[in-house]
């Protein structure tokens, strides 16, 4: 939802108090029609403001118990700091760390860059200092998420890019975003709107912080299933000969490293054996090509509109099997769509992310720059969820990055999948670790309001699967969105939770 608007015409007297200027930039205004309305920095609680330093690239270090955190660490995409990215987050020399006390219920802000972003931190990082892009701060007891509701929202981003100079490579925010409004509702409920509009807030950090949670539980399950089921025998590290070289073809001193072998070598010791991918049973197939000269024409959209197709681009999804955002594509042919139990995966610059499709909507497709991975001689979607899963645990051990090559994130061509092991773990352990990912739970969905929501909500959020829990936070975010709209434009806000349905 747009709130800065760009006038059709301007008057006489408007162009002489802009120096005559006939940029439309500078015409534009800024749309909110709440006058009942709080500064950000008068909702802050006294001398929890503080901005972050910069430290040199001489301080970065490859191992270290003490992080510096970028601007990058806030994203759009996603309510809570990336914590697990190396672009975000980066290990430093102990002795330049400055603590800044970054503890559960701070709001994070970048005011550079990415100017107006937030993170909201949902536990103590007492070991992370903050680049001097950032801010943190806290708000007044019994509106934190209230506020991170605008804050987080486009309004809030809109207001402080409007206050922001353009022109330069990067915007610089400076001190101004303090300035921005946080309107409250003007309704007779007003109590209850900011309650519902917290209550939303707050189920859906919990839903991606659940997300992350089961997502680390795969990882650690899979990695328990090596170690503990290993065959006699220990790994021992020889330097490559030529014969390695000629019989790979490959001359990059990372794919002789300890670390990769190492990694491998738990694979190829595992006590129920291993497969290559080829005689895993998957194969692949590239996505839609989208070039005009193979499909004509095509309409882009943001939002979701009748008839179009759903587009997934390999560089909008999650290191979590998650789909990010969507985009919107109206075609007038048959484009290649994706099939339930088919796995997408990024193979160029963020290798690694995947997204398993299980309840696939029609008209789904990607790009030609997403590997899509199918079982050809069955539909087995715990077998698909493991691929995915397995995939993703090879990213966090670093035998993706080994194994890929070139600049720029690197690549994974399909010639190089040869050199990559998947473990036979039994059935009932791809069944457990499938659980984490895909499982659909039963849940109240009815008489649900203000005083029962978390009671009804906390069962949900444990017990589904990341893809439930990843549907249930965008419909959520839904509804923060109108929410958050009617309060800026003075209209009322009806509290209904009959849209808890479609998060089951």
């Amino acid at each position: 939802m747009a709130y800065i608007k760009t006038p059709t015409y301007v008057k006489y007297k408007q162009l002489t108090k802009k120096s005559y200027s006939l940029s439309p930039y500078s015409y534009k205004i800024f749309d909110s029609r709440n006058t009942n309305y709080s500064m950000l920095k008068d909702l802050i609680v006294d001398n929890t403001l503080t901005k972050g330093e910069e430290v040199g690239s001489t301080s970065y270090t490859r191992n270290s118990h003490c992080y510096f955190m970028r601007t990058k660490t806030l994203q759009e995409d996603f309510l809570l700091p990336v914590l697990d990215d190396q672009e975000s987050i980066v290990p430093i020399l102990p002795s330049k760390f400055k603590s800044l006390n970054i503890t559960k219920g701070d709001i994070l802000l970048s005011k550079d860059a990415n100017i107006g972003e937030a993170g909201y931190v949902t536990k103590d990082l007492s070991n992370h200092t903050l680049s001097g892009g950032l801010y943190k701060f806290r708000i007044i007891n019994g509106l934190e998420h209230y506020v991170f509701a605008f804050v987080k929202n486009s309004f809030f981003k809109e207001q402080v890019y409007n206050m922001t100079s353009k022109g330069a490579t990067i915007k610089h925010a400076k001190d101004k975003w303090l300035k921005a409004k946080i309107p409250y509702p003007n309704q007779a409920n007003k109590e209850d709107v900011i309650k519902y509009i917290s209550l939303l807030m707050k189920a859906a950090i919990q839903r991606e912080e659940k997300i992350k949670e089961k997502h680390r539980s795969i990882i650690e399950l899979i990695d328990l299933e090596l170690k503990n089921n290993q065959n006699n025998g220990a790994f021992d590290y020889v330097f490559p000969r030529i014969s390695n070289m000629l019989n790979s073809y490959r001359i990059d001193a990372g794919f002789y490293c300890e670390e990769l072998l190492r990694q491998q070598y738990l694979i190829e010791n595992y006590s129920n054996g291993f497969n290559d991918f080829s005689s895993s049973g998957f194969r692949f197939k590239r996505g839609q090509n989208l070039q005009v000269s193979q499909i004509g024409k095509s309409i882009y959209s943001d939002v979701e509109e009748e008839g179009f197709y759903k587009l997934i681009r390999p560089l909008n999804l999650t290191n979590y099997g998650t789909v990010g955002k969507y985009e919107y594509l109206g075609n007038p042919n048959k484009l290649k769509e994706i099939n339930p139990g088919e796995i997408v995966f990024s193979a160029e610059g963020s290798i690694g992310k995947f997204h398993v499709f299980i309840d696939v909507d029609k008209k789904t497709i990607t790009n030609i720059h997403g590997i899509t991975i199918y079982n050809e001689s069955n539909n087995n979607i715990t077998e698909s969820i493991f691929i995915g899963n397995f995939l993703s645990y090879l990213k966090n051990t670093g035998v993706l990055d080994y194994i890929s090559v070139g600049g720029q994130g690197g690549s994974l061509a399909q010639k190089y999948w040869k050199h990559l092991k998947f473990p036979n773990f039994p059935y009932d352990k791809k069944e457990e670790i499938a659980r984490y990912y895909y499982n659909q739970v039963e849940g109240e969905t009815t008489n649900i309001d203000i005083s029962n929501f978390e009671k009804n909500d906390e069962k949900i959020i444990i017990e589904s699967g990341i893809l439930q829990l990843d549907k249930q936070l965008k419909e959520i975010k839904k509804e923060i969105d109108k929410a958050v709209y009617n309060v800026a434009m003075d209209q009322e806000v009806i509290i209904d939770f009959s849209f808890f349905k479609k998060l089951l």
